[in-house]
């Protein structure tokens, strides 16, 4: 697969864009999607978050089922395909629309048109603030240690990596601390740790070794699936380390601190 290039800054700068959630953000930590409408809020950008959303269908294409990933797929290009960016807090799920419906669909040329349409306004939270918006530095301020982990889809699929950490360094008072191998898999990968869970829990235990061996108090990462896998491996040690989605952190840095919780 050719390594897409960086996107380009949007003019004229959107006013309203339209939030893909995700399965995991909605089902299991949803104050990811609180942060980013937060933190977009904070930057005037006002989110549109359709009500009959659900799925992108990577599980199942993950898993082989084309013909049910089709069908989920195609629902997906009906709900979001229009005039706004589509944000979602996943490289994973921006990289499935971004990187696969054109395959899914590649016998389907109706769809192809639509395909395209999606993807080109589909955007990584991060990549959308940074390449899209042109917001580079934030003023939140953070007084705490951190190190981040380079999730797979966001970093090999769609060349995601300077836009996060950039945005992670910016916060004062936040150190950045560098982790051996911050590159490499936490070992989730979806349906790859329920068919291989011994491969996975290796892959969780050098993630994690090598996470402490930081000592910093917060990890950072890009996709709920692997938020959730390692802070559950995290849970298991007795470890006291909190593990944040980038938009937790800017979040939680005060650059989406609402007027009425400073007055």
């Amino acid at each position: 697969m050719t390594a897409p290039a960086r996107r380009t800054l949007i003019v004229p700068r959107p006013r309203r864009v339209t939030l893909f959630v995700t399965c995991l953000v909605d089902q299991f930590r949803p104050a990811v999607g609180d942060a980013v409408v937060d933190v977009l809020d904070h930057l005037g950008v006002a989110v549109d978050v359709p009500p009959d959303q659900t799925c992108c269908g990577q599980p199942a294409f993950n898993s082989g089922f084309r013909k049910e990933a089709r069908a989920v797929a195609s629902r997906f290009l009906g709900i979001f395909d229009g005039d706004q960016p589509v944000i979602t807090p996943s490289g994973s799920c921006a990289a499935m629309v971004r990187n696969f419906y054109s395959d899914l669909f590649r016998d389907d040329p109706a769809e192809l048109e639509r395909v395209a349409r999606v993807a080109d306004r589909s955007w990584e939270f991060t990549e959308f603030l940074i390449d899209g918006l042109g917001e580079t530095e934030l003023a939140g301020r953070l007084d705490a240690t951190a190190t981040y982990h380079r999730c797979c889809h966001a970093l090999r699929e769609l060349q995601i990596d300077e836009q996060p950490s950039s945005l992670i360094e910016a916060v004062a008072g936040l150190e950045l601390r560098p982790m051996q191998r911050s590159e490499v898999c936490c070992g989730f990968g979806g349906a790859f740790s329920v068919k291989m869970p011994d491969i996975s829990t290796a892959m969780l235990d050098e993630k994690l070794d090598n996470v402490e061996a930081t000592g910093a108090d917060l990890l950072v990462a890009g996709d709920t699936g692997c938020i959730m896998h390692m802070e559950g491996g995290l849970r298991r040690r007795g470890s006291h380390i909190t593990v944040l989605h980038t938009a937790e952190l800017l979040s939680q840095s005060g650059v989406a601190r609402k007027q009425s919780d400073i007055s």
